[in-house]
């Protein structure tokens, strides 16, 4: 087997020009290949991320039926000792609570429905990094009873900080809840349906102000690493009875997986597409390489070569173009991906645009995973393969006396 190996070997660079025009092809379209898949898989992480740290977690806890009624009626209890189990299930980095509800927000002949979020603001803003959205005023305290209100909600309702609003709503159990609470900050959310519609107060306060003491209506889990989330669900899922729901961010956020899943099929078309060019430029090689050489196996089989001896040569001959141009290319590819790994691309104009409004900030991330090289080194050497079958076939029914005349 040596022998062949060698032999196939010299065979390549008896016409270096050939070898490398065909490698060649095989590098750029392996590059081409890396950085569309690691821009894919990097925006693809990059909303997940963006979704799960602004509002439902990885993994999120709430009291049956709540996700579809979104009512305090179904709102839950969960002791501090549980939260912190949940805490310690290796994987998870916080345990976020909230509650949530809506009621009329006031000043003085302004009102306008908003949603109020009652939260703990250090364990929120380790989520969702709210305190730097602050653009005036201070961010809540735990023992706080004053208000962060939106920028556009601030806006519509005349208010700025120091004054105060009124909220006006329904409670657990149909209780009203009214309050005045004085504005201490305003926030701002690049999605302008958060920026006209949020308000948050303490979570003791908003406990108090809809007569829900120790409720709650979501428990948020962020994970240190997302591939846990499995694991992290099972294992809090049996922390809880039928009375809760355990949903993980895929369940709480089908559209997003919709979008990912039709925009990734429209990424493996285009490398199916791309491909099919590679394949095309190994297929044309091999048979130019093939064609040529006609007469140089009329004559090694006139001198008594096994045909079969001359097919695994040519296949291996294959298999070392394709491998040059494959691992060229995958380590070629490695600098430029560490690059914009850590330099995203900044988007402007209307694509910018675009994605401020969706909440999401205007780049493109890239993605490194050992699977995405192992993916095109496995594809193109099944194309390479593939391609072999052209030699297989001429060589088997080569005939000598014509090879050799040729």
């Amino acid at each position: 087997m040596k022998t062949y190996i060698q032999l196939a070997w010299r065979n390549l660079w008896r016409n270096k020009k050939r070898t490398l025009i065909a490698s060649a092809s095989v590098f750029f379209a392996v590059i081409l290949a890396l950085l569309m898949r690691s821009m894919q898989k990097g925006s693809y992480n990059y909303m997940i991320n963006a979704a799960v740290s602004t509002y439902t977690g990885y993994v999120q806890v709430h009291g049956k039926n709540y996700w579809d009624k979104k009512s305090l009626e179904q709102s839950m209890v969960v002791s501090k000792s549980k939260q912190d189990k949940i805490h310690e299930i290796k994987g998870v980095s916080d345990v976020v609570p909230r509650l949530e509800s809506y009621a009329l927000v006031s000043h003085k002949n302004f009102t306008k429905v908003a949603q109020i979020n009652g939260i703990d603001p250090k364990k929120e803003n380790g989520m969702t990094k709210l305190a730097k959205k602050v653009t005036s005023g201070e961010y809540l305290k735990a023992n706080s009873d004053g208000a962060l209100i939106a920028q556009g909600l601030a806006e519509l309702l005349k208010v700025s900080v120091g004054d105060s609003v009124v909220i006006y709503g329904q409670g657990y159990h149909g209780i009203t809840a009214a309050a005045q609470v004085p504005v201490i900050g305003i926030v701002k959310f690049t999605l302008p349906e958060l920026n006209k519609s949020m308000l948050y107060l303490s979570l003791d306060y908003a406990q108090w102000l809809f007569s829900a003491q120790g409720r709650l209506t979501s428990l948020s889990i962020m994970l240190n690493d997302p591939t846990k989330q499995d694991a992290v669900f099972n294992k809090v899922k049996t922390m809880f009875n039928k009375h809760y729901e355990v949903m993980t961010w895929d369940e709480l956020l089908p559209e997003l997986v919709q979008s990912i899943e039709s925009d990734n099929s429209g990424g493996i078309i285009m490398l199916g597409i791309l491909y099919i060019v590679i394949g095309f430029g190994i297929f044309g090689t091999i048979m130019m390489m093939t064609a040529e050489r006609s007469h140089e196996f009329g004559i090694l089989i006139s001198v008594g070569m096994k045909k079969w001896k001359l097919i695994l040569v040519t296949t291996i001959e294959t298999l070392f173009i394709s491998l040059i141009g494959v691992i060229t290319g995958a380590l070629a590819s490695i600098p430029v991906l560490i690059y914009f790994y850590h330099n995203p691309i900044y988007l402007t104009g209307n694509a910018a645009k675009a994605y401020l409004a969706f909440g999401f900030e205007p780049i493109l991330p890239f993605a490194i995973y050992p699977g995405m090289f192992l993916a095109q080194i496995w594809t193109v050497l099944a194309i390479a393969l593939f391609s072999a079958f052209y030699p297989f076939s001429y060589i088997r029914k080569l005939k000598t006396v014509e090879a050799l005349r040729d």
